[in-house]
């Protein structure tokens, strides 16, 4: 079976037995709506934040589409966050996925760490918590934009931030004290926490680490995870390094595309399916582990 129709089998099963979209209206979003019943097309945009600032931010959107446009309905934005002499390009094997299954994904391209960076500098990650924060502001004044192609068409109360490696740590950085409720959960794949994180308003965060990573250790993961104090897992890639397992046909890729899947669709969408699927799908023996505390607080789509 290729790639592409092995993509969208997983995909048809990540999406079978949910409701229709809601329609886009004016009122505040309802507290629970159903994500697409079924893989939508994926269209593929640029803009970029701040563009005569100190810190210009270009961001990559993926977005769903029907029939060329924008799909009908409100959708929850996933700001995801790329890793160390890397580019949203290189992840967009996740997140053309993520927005096929109903989901608005912005990549921001940080200026320091990124593969084309003029002056590369690990240290400017520390300073990336508050370009990602940019971002979801900037998707706040777009989505009431009159003319732009996605406005009406953000669910700006319902964001989760992910990231892999550096952007793992960016992710972290996020849920600091005080930080606004429309960040909703994050996903830190093969990253760890920066100073200050974990301390605001309890949010879901679902951890993925490869057992074997040689650049960010295992224990530096379950160290964040232990820190963390809301409702939490942590998906163990058996016997796999830094990232390998975000790359189609790797092992352990349809795995964490299907939890990080679910998490995202249950705390976002209040999804109650996809949070028992995300308890008792995610392990698969010899790929991964799933260890989950999702029951310390009591959501409506909770996976317990």
């Amino acid at each position: 079976m290729g790639v592409r129709r092995l993509c969208a089998v997983v995909l048809a099963a990540l999406l079978a037995g949910c409701g229709p979209a809601t329609a886009a209206t004016d009122a505040p979003p309802p507290p629970a709506r159903h994500a697409p019943e079924q893989a939508l097309p994926v269209a593929v945009r640029t803009l970029t934040v701040d563009p005569s600032g100190p810190r210009p931010l270009p961001v990559t959107l993926w977005y769903p589409t029907v029939g060329g446009r924008v799909a009908p309905g409100r959708f929850p934005v996933v700001v995801h966050s790329h890793g160390l002499h890397s580019l949203p390009a290189l992840h967009a094997a996740l997140a053309v996925r993520w927005a096929a299954a109903g989901f608005v994904v912005a990549a921001p391209t940080y200026p320091f760490t990124n593969r084309r960076a003029a002056r590369f500098s690990r240290a400017d990650v520390r300073n990336q918590p508050a370009d990602a924060w940019r971002v979801i502001r900037h998707l706040v004044r777009l989505d009431a934009r009159a003319g732009d192609p996605l406005a009406g068409h953000l669910d700006v109360g319902r964001f989760a931030a992910t990231g892999h490696s550096a952007g793992g740590f960016t992710t972290a950085g996020m849920f600091t004290s005080g930080h606004p409720a429309r960040l909703r959960s994050g996903v830190i794949i093969a990253g760890g926490g920066l100073a200050g994180a974990f301390a605001g308003p309890a949010a879901p965060l679902l951890f993925v680490h490869g057992t074997a990573d040689p650049v960010v250790p295992l224990t530096v993961g379950q160290a964040g995870y232990r820190r963390a104090t809301g409702p939490k897992g942590f998906l163990s890639v058996l016997g796999q390094g830094h990232g390998e397992y975000l790359t189609p046909g790797r092992p352990g890729f349809a795995e964490v595309l299907a939890a990080t899947t679910d998490f995202l669709r249950w705390t976002l969408y209040d999804d109650r399916d996809a949070g028992r699927r995300l308890r008792t799908g995610a392990a698969r023996p010899g790929v991964t582990t799933l260890d989950d505390r999702w029951a310390l607080t009591d959501r409506g789509g909770s996976a317990g």
